[in-house]
């Protein structure tokens, strides 16, 4: 079993930052974020290899920024220039290796509203 611990989500104005922590209890290999806006299906914001190759959805690529620190098992979102539009709860996501089964954090509310 994986533990998967998230911190980092808020409320902030249009135009502001906010940078997510997800600390997993062990190394994964596939780490990223997905995110799930009000009344709308889960989709994927970031994620990235061990190798630190990143994959970014059109609509943050630019704004956001994903990476990792393998040592302590944690991965990171730093969003800038936030959007009412990128109003969700954001989900850490990893995988233990290729084919190899998923696992999801709790989830953490980010909030855009002035």
């Amino acid at each position: 079993q994986v533990q998967l611990v998230e911190s980092g989500g808020g409320l902030v104005q249009p135009g502001g930052s906010l940078r997510l922590s997800c600390v997993a209890s062990r190394t994964m290999y596939t780490m990223g974020w997905y995110r799930q806006p009000p009344g709308k299906e889960r989709e994927l914001v970031a994620r990235m290899t061990p190798g630190r190759r990143s994959t970014y959805a059109d609509s943050v690529r630019g704004r956001f920024n994903i990476s990792r620190d393998n040592a302590k098992n944690t991965v990171y979102l730093q969003m800038n220039g936030l959007q009412p539009e990128d109003t969700a709860v954001y989900f850490c996501y990893v995988t233990t290796g290729i084919g190899g089964p998923a696992y999801w954090g709790q989830g953490t509310q980010v909030t855009v509203s002035s």
